[in-house]
């Protein structure tokens, strides 16, 4: 009858390390059994006791009490199954739900040894529902009532039986041992895995939110750089009237002055002629700066066509022979960038034709990686780069002026020249994408 007794037995005590893993983090499948598995497992006992109890010579009064025993373990059964839902684990309801079960199995296998099918109960969701300082003695309980269902019944028979129940109840401890120990383990690795799990996702969400930030910050930067822009304008018009237009008038006042005041023909037509001339000279760099307010070329074309035709018509009005070349792949770029190289390609061009007295000029586009360059190149007469004043504080115009418009958007500006040998101006700017 033992070895029969043992294969049911120790199958439950090999499956209790898995509840032991934690209370409330049940899956589906536990949740289930938790809900009807002492259901199935009382009438699996009372029907294998039923099956044996001629056999097992029980007496009428051991029939009525098992009878009694297992209507009572469905009635708590029953109520447990109701009170679960509005107690949480562990409870002082779930610690007396523990306890009357294991009464109820101890009581029926010492009728009879086949309720061990339900008193293997205990072994299951000890940890939800008994205080930590309770468990072990909960399984040790459940231990010894299993352990006397596999070593023939209790109470032990003579010296045998008590020899035989010893080494079981040994084993059986053993097994939730280990088994306990196991599960604790998993359980610690998935309190670990979801520990891990939260850490990256709140790492994510700052990393979203840095980056947010850094696209809130770009997109500041680049409207202080249009607004430095715009300043930087309307400085650099300033300066424009005030060396061009404005001298030109104050000339052409001083040559009518002296026309006004002299009595010789001759000498009136020579000074009304510098007049003419100081006037046509005046209205051009008036067309100039008018054409240079604002990067129109933009307007709606891309930035290599923009740069093309630039060359193109200042060639034409220089006299000055001037290729444009352009390296890289072709990519859209944020208005801002786009309207920066323009400005600081005006402006090289405009210093080649004032001070180079240059035949040949090249303006090369070149995109990269993470980067692009604009290079203006003359073999005009150069100069002594350290023989230049230092760029005024506050932007300043021509050299000065396109490194601080490259400044602004994180790039640089070098001129590389010698005396009898050219100019070379080096624009480096970072490669940002238009948003579309």
């Amino acid at each position: 009858m033992t070895s029969d007794l043992t294969g049911p037995a120790a199958r439950p005590g090999r499956e209790a390390a898995a509840p032991l893993i934690g209370g409330s983090r049940l899956g589906v499948g536990w949740a289930v059994f938790y809900r009807w598995g002492p259901y199935a497992l009382l009438a699996i006992g009372t029907l294998a006791a039923g099956a044996t109890a001629g056999a097992l010579h029980m007496t009428r009064s051991e029939l009525v009490a098992a009878a009694a025993l297992t209507v009572a373990g469905a009635v708590l059964q029953l109520w447990w199954g109701h009170a679960v839902r509005t107690r949480p684990d562990p409870s002082t309801a779930g610690t007396w739900y523990y306890l009357l079960r294991w009464a109820i199995a101890f009581a029926l296998t010492w009728l009879n040894t086949f309720y061990a099918f339900y008193a293997v109960t205990g072994y299951f969701g000890a940890e939800r529902l008994l205080p930590r300082r309770w468990v072990r003695i909960g399984l040790l309980a459940s231990a010894v009532t299993v352990s006397g269902s596999q070593s023939g019944g209790l109470p032990p028979h003579g010296p045998m039986g008590w020899l035989v129940f010893g080494a079981l109840f040994g084993v059986n401890v053993s097994l939730l041992t280990v088994f306990t120990h196991f599960a604790n383990l998993e359980g610690e690795r998935a309190t670990q895995q979801t520990e891990t799990i939260c850490e990256l996702e709140r790492t994510n969400v700052r990393l979203q939110q840095a980056l947010d930030e850094n696209a809130a910050l770009h997109a500041q930067l680049l409207v202080q750089a249009r607004e430095a822009g715009v300043a930087d304008e309307r400085r650099r018009l300033a300066a424009e009237i005030h060396d061009t237009i404005a001298q030109g008038l104050a000339g052409i006042i001083t040559q009518l002055q002296v026309v006004s005041l002299t009595k010789a023909p001759d000498t009136a037509r020579e000074h009304l002629a510098r007049a003419q001339e100081l006037a046509r000279h005046s209205l051009g760099e008036a067309r100039r700066s008018v054409q240079n307010l604002s990067p129109v070329a933009l307007d709606g074309t891309p930035l290599p066509e923009a740069l093309k035709k630039l060359v193109a018509e200042w060639s034409a009005e220089a006299g000055v022979r001037a290729e444009f070349t352009v390296t890289g792949t072709v990519e859209p770029l944020h208005d801002e960038v786009e309207a920066t190289l323009l400005r600081i390609a005006q402006e090289a061009l405009t210093n080649t034709r004032r001070h180079a007295a240059a035949s040949r000029v090249g303006v090369t586009l070149s995109y990269m990686d993470d980067e692009m360059t604009l290079d203006v190149r003359d073999d005009g007469r150069g100069f002594e780069p350290l023989a230049l004043p230092p760029r005024s504080t506050d932007g300043g115009f021509g050299l000065g002026g396109m490194c601080a418009r490259a400044e602004r958007i994180a790039g640089t500006v070098a001129v590389e020249s010698e005396p009898g040998h050219g100019t070379a101006v080096s624009a480096r700017v970072p490669l940002v994408r238009h948003e579309l």
